[in-house]
């Protein structure tokens, strides 16, 4: 009895996956082995490893790489010093709740500041540096997206430390092993599972960022997500944007499970 009540509560997840989740990518599998002119062909597979594609998926890598990179390094010390505050999950909220905030209102409200008569150039201008091209620049790219980002690498590493249990520190320390190498020998081992979680959420979806590529960056930087969109919005190429997109979930298929966590056996 226990078993088909579990299989009936089992029938709405299934038929979420089927419908949401493998439909979709069967169909773009089955439009990437259309040309454009709506025959069967592997051309499309043929133009992805050309130089062009080539050089924009290590683009890709690249951006992603150094967008989780930087996303990391200021996430894991304020992570860090938030489980050391007094109202931790209410500064974690606040930290939370830009999340919230529609992407294409953050990114229209970093255009205002980067511009050229912005918050940003107006600092520079009272430290007497002069006005800059911050705008579409990759560094713009890079800061906004890390912005954007930071909250969903800061949650998984909160609460890996927020479950570390203090006797392992309270025992390095007891041994004679400073505050550096406790935290480099003890604190970060112990809490690796959520910063690898922290990059999976980053990485993923940096690699296929397209709407900061052209409001930010001002198309400057291309990603295997801005030709996805451009070859489905702009040249109608249905085949050639399902196959960036059957590698790019080939991409992810990888990473999620090199990041995931799995259990040794003893």
């Amino acid at each position: 009895m226990e078993t088909r009540s579990r299989n009936l509560y089992l029938i709405p997840y299934v038929l979420w996956i089927a419908l949401f989740v493998i439909t979709p990518i069967l169909l773009i599998v089955y439009y990437s082995f259309i040309d454009i002119h709506g025959n069967f062909s592997l051309i499309n597979y043929q133009k992805f490893f050309t130089p062009v594609y080539l050089k924009m998926t290590l683009s890709s890598f690249w951006y992603a790489f150094l967008i989780t990179a930087f996303t990391l390094i200021v996430a894991y010390p304020t992570a860090f010093l938030l489980t050391k505050t007094k109202y931790k999950h209410l500064w974690l909220l606040l930290i939370i709740v830009p999340s919230w905030i529609n992407l294409l209102l953050k990114a229209y409200a970093f255009l205002g500041i980067f511009g050229t008569f912005g918050f940003a150039n107006a600092m520079l201008e009272v430290f007497g540096i002069g006005t800059k091209q911050i705008l579409f620049t990759d560094f713009s790219f890079i800061f906004v997206s890390v912005y954007i980002f930071i909250p969903f690498m800061i949650l998984p590493i909160f609460n890996a430390l927020d479950k570390l249990n203090p006797t392992f520190v309270d025992a390095s320390r007891d041994l004679g092993a400073s505050g550096w190498t406790t935290f480099w020998k003890v604190i970060v081992p112990l809490t690796i599972d959520g910063v690898k979680s922290g990059c999976q959420v980053v990485f993923i979806p940096a690699l296929s960022l397209f709407m900061l590529t052209r409001l930010i960056a001002g198309n400057r930087v291309i990603t295997l997500g801005t030709a996805v969109e451009q070859h489905f919005l702009v040249t109608q190429d249905w085949g050639m944007g399902s196959t960036i997109a059957v590698f790019l979930v080939i991409i992810m298929a990888v990473i999620m499970f090199f990041t995931g966590n799995r259990k040794r056996g003893l």
